[in-house]
């Protein structure tokens, strides 16, 4: 417990990519639990190897450039990877009555509830950047063609027919080639120019991490459910 006189100076290190400095907001911790800043913040460039890095001063600080501002590559990718997203809802939304295996559902939720956080991230994205949000089903239309991973029209039949063991199986199949595919587009995302704004670069590494962890324990799942 904190003393009501007792204060505990936090630091918060937040990183200035285009120049590779650091800046530090000095802030207390009060009794209550809040905030308060004691300082100015303070911006420190890393020196040399094997030298230390030095404070910059107020005008010097002044001279920092902006963040990379996000580019049209970065409002496509968020428009496309919604629209794939959703389709792994739908995807997902079939599991409930037609799975044998608990860990398949198990499996479903959690993506479910994963792809949901994510596609309202990529909307609030869209929306503070007064880009355009696409429809629930855009991936129904003219996406399909060009995003990698998408299951076709057939495909999505297939599994709606699917009960039991050949669902499970099935399904499993689909959902590792539509995550590969949504790694697919975090290359895309790259070689297009975008993942500079680290609003959009944070977002894509996190897809990457994620469906890549997920394609893993798919691919284990299956292997168990093989035997």
């Amino acid at each position: 417990m904190f003393s009501s006189r007792r204060r505990v100076v936090v630091a918060v290190v937040a990183a200035t990519v285009a120049l590779g400095a650091s800046a530090f907001a000095v802030v207390q911790l009060t009794a209550d639990g809040s905030t308060e800043p004691t300082s100015a913040p303070r911006v420190v460039q890393p020196g040399a190897p094997g030298q230390a890095g030095r404070t910059l001063s107020p005008a010097e600080q002044s001279q920092l450039p902006p963040p990379p501002a996000h580019t049209p590559a970065d409002t496509q990718f968020m428009q496309r990877m919604i629209a794939h997203h959703v389709q792994a809802l739908d995807m997902t939304a079939l599991v409930a009555d037609r799975a044998a295996s608990s860990e398949v559902s198990l499996l479903a939720k959690r993506i479910e509830t994963s792809q949901r956080d994510e596609i309202a991230q990529m909307q609030r994205w869209l929306t503070e950047r007064g880009e355009q949000i696409p429809g629930p089903h855009t991936h129904h239309a003219e996406h399909d063609a060009t995003m990698p991973g998408m299951l076709t029209p057939e495909q999505m039949a297939q599994l709606q027919r699917a009960r039991g063991a050949q669902f499970d199986r099935l399904f499993l199949d689909f959902m590792i080639r539509h995550h590969e595919g949504a790694l697919t587009m975090v290359q895309q995302l790259y070689a297009a120019g975008g993942g500079l704004e680290p609003a959009s670069d944070r977002f894509a590494r996190e897809v990457n991490a994620d469906q890549g962890i997920e394609i893993r324990s798919m691919r284990e799942l299956q292997a168990r459910l093989a035997r």
